[in-house]
């Protein structure tokens, strides 16, 4: 149900943000998942190559791009492993730290 709210609180911070793209929620949705199945443990231990399953994302390119796209908007903390035998941690930004710029 935690997942819910923070999607749900996503949606309404993304509303007037043209930058945002299905991708872009798709990553998200997927990252919500992934956050679940860990306990909702902040940052999330996640390999790009199950996220990209779960947001049904084929090229590498295009998840790194809007990954990178939601750390830079600050949807999301993203820091990156850089090794393939490590997980990326991604913190998942709450609702009230959301820049107010985005949330109006």
């Amino acid at each position: 149900m935690e997942q819910v709210n923070f999607l749900s609180a996503f949606f309404n911070a993304i509303a007037g943000d043209p930058r945002i793209s299905i991708t872009h929620i798709g990553i998200y949705a997927a990252l919500l998942k992934h956050w679940g199945e860990k306990h909702f443990e902040n940052p999330v231990q996640a390999f790009s190559h199950e996220v990209m399953k779960t947001a049904k994302i084929s090229a590498s390119t295009t998840y790194h791009r809007t990954i990178r796209d939601l750390h830079h908007y600050g949807y999301i903390r993203y820091e990156p492993s850089f090794k393939r035998n490590r997980a990326s941690r991604v913190y998942i930004v709450i609702n009230a730290d959301i820049p107010e710029s985005i949330t109006n």
